[in-house]
C-alpha cells in the first residue's frame, strides 16, 4: 500500500492518548458547552452546533477540494488501493455528492439521512443543512487498512459559471466550512492542465480562512507536462492562488501524480517520488498527533465562544427595560462595528477572535436582543481557566521523548501486574516459583457477566512459541491502562474493558475479533496478560497491519501456554 510501504520504523506505535481525549470531553462538556447553550453559540455563528463524543473520538479526517476532474477520487483510490462503494472516475464531472470514505469490514453505502442520526459517526451536525443536502451525502465503507487510521471526505467537483451555483439545493460554501472545521487536513487539488479558479471555488477557498493552517496544495498530474512547462504551470498556479488567499504566507505545495500508472515524464521521476513521499509522511503523522490537533481546535473554539458570549452580553446590556426596544436594537445593528471595537477594547481581546461582521449581523437579524441572557462573568472566568490552566494541563500529558519514557518504564516495572519473560503473568505473586512449574492458580472470576462485549464467535489460538512478543515497555504501558478498568481479583469483565477498547475507534466486528483472540483461556474475562494482548492487537490494526484470524503464537502470554486453549 503506497501510504505505509516506506515506513522507517514499523514497530513505532500510534500515539493514542486515551486520557487526553477524555480530558477534552470533560473540558468541553463541563465548561465550554454550557456557555454555548446559554448564548446560543452554534445557532448564531458559522461554527457547528454543540460537539458530540463521536466527534472527539473520530479518526483524523482529510477533505479533498478541487474543480472537476482534477483527480480527487483517483487520489483516494490510489491511497486505499482500490475502488470504494459509490466511486466513479472519468473525465467528466462524476462525483455529484459528498462521500465520507471510512473503514468497515464489509463494503457498504449508507445514505446521508441515516448517517446524520448515527451515534457512532461524527456527522450529526450535518442535520442542520436539511434533507436537501443529506440527499447529496453518503458514507462509503470498505475494508482498506489505510481507513483504520484516516477518513477521507470526497467532495463534488467545483464547476464554473452561475448555473451550477444557482442549481445547488444547499449552501455549498457553508457545508465546506463545516467539513473544514472538522478536518485535520484540507487538500486543494489542481490539475496541471486546469489552473483556473472559478467564482465558486474562490468563495470556498476564502471561506476556509479560519482553517488556513490545515490547507495544503497538490499539483496533480504533474508528469503530463515537460520540465519547462511544469515551471510555468507552478508559477501560474501560485499567481492564481495568491489573488485568492490574500496572505503573504506561501502554502505548502506537493507536485506529483497520484495514480497507479508509471510517470509519463521520467526526467522528473525523482522529484515526483520525493514530493509524494513528503505528502505521505504528513498523512502518516495525522493519527499520531490527532489528539494534539483536537486540543488546538478546541482552543480555537473556546476563544470564539468567549468572544461570542461577551458580544451577546454587551448587546443585552444596551437594551432598554421597557420602551424603545426596536429603535435600540436597530441602532445596535447599524453600529455593530462600533460594538465590536468597544468589546475588544474593554476586555482586551484580539480582533482575530471576532466573527465575520456581516455574517454575525445576518445571524442576529431575526433575534430579539432584549431576550438575550445577561453576561455571566463567572462563566467567562471559567472560559479563561480553560485556556490558561486546563489546556496546558492536557498538553503536559504528551511526552516529548516517548522512547525515553518507555525505556524508563522498562527499568522500573510495575509491581504485581507486569508479566516477566519466563515468569508469571499479571495477578501478583512474589515471582518465586520453582523452575519448570506450571502456571499459577487462576484467581476466581469477579461477579457479573463475562464474555465478549462486542459479540462474535470464538477465534482460534495457536500455541507453542517460547518467547512473548510484547515488550516490557508495552507491558508497563498497557498494565497502567488495565488498572484504570478497576480489575476484580486480577480480572476485568467485558463491560469494564469495553469503554477503553472502544477508544481505538475500530469497528465492533474488529474489536470482537480482538477480544476472542486475547481471551486465551476463553473464560469471558481478561487478566493483565490478556489485556496486554488486546491492546497490542488494537494498535496493530490502527497501524494498518494485518492481524489475521488466529493469534500469533508469540503473542500468547507465557502464563497461558500450558492451558491448551480450553476453558478452565
Amino acid at each position: 500500500m503506497p501510504l505505509w510501504k516506506n515506513r522507517k520504523d514499523p514497530e513505532e506505535e500510534t500515539q493514542v492518548y486515551f486520557s487526553a481525549v477524555d480530558g477534552l470531553k470533560k473540558l468541553y462538556n463541563g465548561k465550554i458547552k454550557p456557555v454555548e447553550k446559554l448564548y446560543n453559540f452554534g445557532g448564531s455563528t458559522s461554527h457547528s452546533r454543540e460537539l458530540t463524543d463521536a466527534e472527539f473520538d473520530a479518526r483524523p479526517q482529510i477533505m479533498l477540494l478541487g474543480q472537476y476532474s482534477v483527480g480527487k477520487s483517483t487520489f483516494i483510490r490510489y491511497l486505499i488501493e482500490g475502488d470504494y462503494p459509490g466511486s466513479h472516475i472519468g473525465p467528466e464531472p462524476t462525483t455529484d455528492r459528498f462521500i465520507a470514505v471510512m473503514h468497515g469490514l464489509q463494503e457498504r453505502r449508507t445514505p446521508g439521512n441515516a448517517v446524520a442520526v448515527s451515534g457512532d459517526k461524527p456527522f450529526k451536525g450535518l442535520a442542520q443543512f436539511g434533507t436537501a443536502f443529506l440527499n447529496k451525502f453518503e458514507c462509503s465503507q470498505c475494508p482498506s487498512p489505510i481507513l483504520q487510521n484516516i477518513t477521507f471526505i470526497d467532495t463534488p467537483g467545483v464547476l464554473s459559471g452561475d448555473k451550477q451555483r444557482i442549481g445547488r439545493s444547499y449552501d455549498f460554501v457553508r457545508v465546506m466550512e463545516w467539513f473544514a472545521e472538522k478536518s485535520d487536513l484540507i487538500l486543494l487539488l489542481f490539475d496541471a492542465h486546469k489552473l483556473d479558479i472559478s467564482d465558486e471555488f474562490k468563495s470556498t477557498i476564502t471561506a476556509l480562512r479560519d482553517s488556513d493552517e490545515k490547507i495544503r496544495v497538490v499539483l496533480n498530474k504533474a508528469d503530463s507536462v515537460d520540465t519547462q512547462s511544469l515551471m510555468r504551470v507552478y508559477g501560474a498556479m501560485m499567481w492564481s492562488l495568491g489573488k485568492v488567499v490574500g496572505t503573504p504566507e506561501v502554502k505548502r505545495v506537493y507536485i506529483s501524480s497520484f495514480w497507479e500508472k508509471p510517470f509519463a515524464n521520467p526526467a522528473n521521476a525523482k522529484l515526483f517520488e520525493d514530493e509524494r513521499e513528503d505528502l505521505f509522511k504528513e498523512l502518516r503523522s495525522l493519527p499520531r498527533y490527532s489528539s494534539i490537533r483536537k486540543i488546538n481546535d478546541l482552543v480555537k473554539r473556546a476563544r470564539h465562544v468567549k468572544v461570542h458570549a461577551l458580544l451577546i452580553g454587551y448587546l443585552k446590556s444596551q437594551m432598554p427595560s421597557y420602551m424603545g426596544k426596536a429603535a435600540a436594537q436597530k441602532k445596535l445593528m447599524d453600529t455593530m462595528a462600533d460594538v465590536f471595537r468597544k468589546v475588544q477594547k474593554e476586555f482586551g481581546l484580539p480582533f482575530g477572535d471576532f466573527p465575520d461582521l456581516q455574517k454575525f449581523k445576518a445571524k442576529l437579524s431575526d433575534d430579539d436582543f432584549s431576550k438575550y441572557p445577561k453576561l455571566d462573568l463567572k462563566m467567562i472566568e471559567d472560559m479563561d481557566a480553560v485556556l490558561s490552566k486546563d489546556v496546558p494541563g492536557l498538553l503536559a500529558q504528551f511526552p516529548s521523548e516517548r522512547e525515553d519514557q518507555y525505556r524508563s518504564l522498562a527499568r522500573e516495572p510495575m509491581d504485581g501486574d507486569v508479566p516477566t519473560p519466563g515468569g508469571k503473568g499479571g495477578g501478583g505473586g512474589d515471582g518465586g516459583g520453582a523452575a519448570g512449574a506450571g502456571p499459577p492458580p487462576r484467581p476466581a472470576a469477579p461477579p457479573g457477566a463475562g464474555g465478549n462485549p462486542f459479540g462474535g464467535g470464538s477465534a482460534s489460538k495457536n500455541h507453542g512459541s517460547s518467547d512473548w512478543a510484547i515488550t516490557m515497555a508495552q507491558q508497563s504501558k498497557y498494565t497502567n491502562i488495565f488498572k484504570t478498568c478497576n480489575p476484580v481479583n486480577g480480572l476485568v469483565s467485558g463491560e469494564a474493558a469495553k469503554s477503553v477498547l472502544e477508544k481505538s475507534q475500530l469497528p465492533y466486528d474488529a474489536l470482537g475479533k480482538i477480544w476472542n483472540m486475547a481471551d486465551v483461556d476463553e473464560d469471558g474475562y481478561l487478566d493483565s496478560d490478556e489485556f496486554c494482548v488486546a491492546m497490542h492487537l488494537c494498535h496493530e490494526m490502527m497501524e494498518g497491519r494485518t492481524v489475521g484470524d488466529t493469534l500469533d503464537p508469540k503473542l500468547i502470554p507465557l502464563s497461558k501456554r500450558g492451558l491448551g486453549g480450553g476453558k478452565e
